[in-house]
């Protein structure tokens, strides 16, 4: 299978977006107090960085 830059940027993308919706599940079911605040930041930052990913795909 080879793999060109829009598969990787695919990949990548995918993967972003399972880790993202992880963490957001993580602060809102897993801890109830501030660490949870934490957790569900990052899990937004994962998806805001998915979706440059997404957009990078078929342009590079």
């Amino acid at each position: 299978m080879a793999m060109n830059k829009n598969t990787v940027f695919g990949w990548a993308t995918f993967i972003m977006i399972i880790m993202g919706l992880t963490l957001i599940a993580l602060g809102a079911f897993r801890y109830d107090d501030t660490a949870g605040w934490g957790f569900a930041a990052t899990g937004v930052g994962f998806l805001a960085n998915a979706w440059v990913f997404s957009s990078l795909k078929g342009r590079v």
